[in-house]
């Protein structure tokens, strides 16, 4: 796992592939983001299916609670099969976007 802090935005990078161990200990650390906007970057993992990203759910109902945003990033998933709850870009630069706007939406009161 690879921490980057950039502003208001931390990007945790999935470095070892297995999702389910990334999310454990993920879940373990969270309390050290939480107060952040979190882009997840699960693009190591190439075979990413979408039980791996609906691992997440209870940390994204956490985080989005908190009024935070998180923002998955992959391109090995097929887009039209997640769910509602789920922001999911393929590029970093995409996610960083979506924060951005939901940080303007929030500052408007949306």
């Amino acid at each position: 796992m690879k921490v980057e802090q950039k502003g208001h935005t931390t990007t945790i990078r999935n470095t070892q592939g297995n999702t389910a161990e990334f999310y454990q200990k993920l879940n373990h650390e969270y309390a050290s983001f939480k107060s952040q906007n979190l882009i997840i970057d699960l693009s190591h993992d190439k075979v990413m299916k979408m039980d791996d990203i609906k691992l997440f759910n209870d940390l994204i109902n956490t985080h989005t609670e908190g009024k935070k945003s998180i923002v998955f990033v992959t391109n090995s998933v097929n887009f039209n099969k997640v769910p509602k709850n789920i922001i999911l870009v393929p590029t970093i630069l995409e996610a960083h976007d979506i924060i951005e706007m939901e940080e303007i939406e929030r500052d408007l009161g949306f």
